[in-house]
């Protein structure tokens, strides 16, 4: 079979404004692989928390690049353009973790009806709940593009809010009377929000910390029962709290640990949407932040609950959240290298508002 160069979008690691383009030749398959071509992605401020936790948490390790460079992990979905592995067959659509490249070689292991994991030998070593890819080709989930995209930009961020809602509710919520959740217009923090209202919350409050510009979007959503700008933290009511940190800013955090101090109950970090500020966690008054590491608590569930039963959960809390937010919004389609270089530099500084959402494709 004809195959082509895979064109890679490398990151400099130490530079996330420092990018590059490389055409490296299509590699022959052996027995037992795929070619995915990968067809279109979401670009979020997820995929930006990916690379400052490149290092520290493994990001980077999952698609290899030459020293000094990245492939950032993103999620979306491609078409099975060729295959040597026994069940799996080219035309099939695949939903799952992709590099921001063309094209992606897996060595298929544990095939099911439902999907298979990447046993590529580097990823073995790597957390398991991003090696897997699911067949969606009969999904009725999956039925257009505009639900493609909504599965593609929330749907990984949806997962973790779903464990940290469960992980606050298995934990009484550490006795707090109030929720504050930083970067509320932010996809995990709209889905949090949503989950800790859909449940019975014995007059637990839910509070989004956002900027001025995006607080007319933010109370849109009705998720929250109330919404203040970042200036405004030290007017809070000095109750028992737990802290959603999607911002990760070190100003921030400092601003909340010394207003609440002690009637701070947990401190949950979770993402990096102001990634520029990332400061240090020690020496704040009240619990110590405490990084949020969501495939732990995947790995958990499924041992508790098998794949199947941590599935079902996901997709029957899921469903009603993809109805609430697929109004909100606007969803646009991009291709090409220019606009993918425009795109990521754009979510990369914040540019864009929070209504704004975007699937890019490599190939023109």
């Amino acid at each position: 079979m004809m195959t082509h160069d895979r064109t890679d979008f490398l990151i400099d690691r130490k530079d996330f404004r420092s990018t590059a383009w490389r055409q490296e030749p299509a590699e022959e398959l052996r027995p037992g692989q795929a070619r995915l071509r990968i067809d279109r992605f979401a670009l979020t401020a997820n995929n930006i928390t990916y690379a400052v936790f490149g290092e520290k948490l493994r990001y980077w390790d999952f698609f290899p690049a030459p020293d000094g460079y990245g492939r950032l992990p993103v999620w979306g979905m491609a078409d099975v353009a060729e295959s040597r592995a026994d069940g799996l067959a080219a035309g099939e659509r695949i939903y799952g973790y992709f590099p921001m490249s063309s094209e992606l070689v897996v060595t298929v292991g544990d095939l099911t009806a439902a999907g298979f994991a990447d046993a590529s030998p580097w990823r073995s070593e790597l957390s398991a709940v991003y090696n897997r890819y699911w067949r969606i080709s009969e999904d009725k989930a999956f039925g257009s593009p505009r639900l493609e995209a909504l599965q593609s930009i929330f749907r990984p961020l949806f997962a973790t809010s779903f464990l940290i809602t469960g992980f606050l509710v298995e934990n009484g919520f550490f006795g707090a009377r109030q929720v504050l959740i930083s970067s509320a217009s932010s996809k995990t923090s709209l889905a949090l929000a949503c989950l800790l209202k859909n449940r019975s919350r014995d007059g637990l409050q839910i509070i989004g910390l956002t900027s001025d510009s995006n607080m007319g979007f933010v109370d849109e959503t009705r998720f929250y029962d109330d919404v203040i700008d970042y200036e405004a933290v030290g007017t809070l009511a000095v109750a028992p709290t737990v802290f959603g940190d999607m911002a990760g800013s070190a100003r921030l955090r400092s601003a909340v640990h010394h207003h609440f101090q002690d009637a701070l109950r947990y401190s949950c970090a979770v993402g990096s949407s102001h990634w520029e500020d990332p400061g240090r966690a020690s020496g704040l008054p009240g619990p110590r932040p405490t990084m949020f590491f969501a495939p732990g608590h995947v790995d958990a569930k499924v041992a508790m609950w098998g794949v199947e039963g941590y599935e079902k959960r996901l997709s029957e809390a899921w469903e009603p959240f993809a109805d609430a937010v697929d109004g909100l919004l606007d969803i646009s389609f991009h291709s090409g290298r220019e606009e993918v270089e425009r795109l990521y530099n754009a979510v990369l500084e914040g540019q864009f508002s929070p209504r704004f959402a975007a699937m890019a494709s490599i190939q023109d």
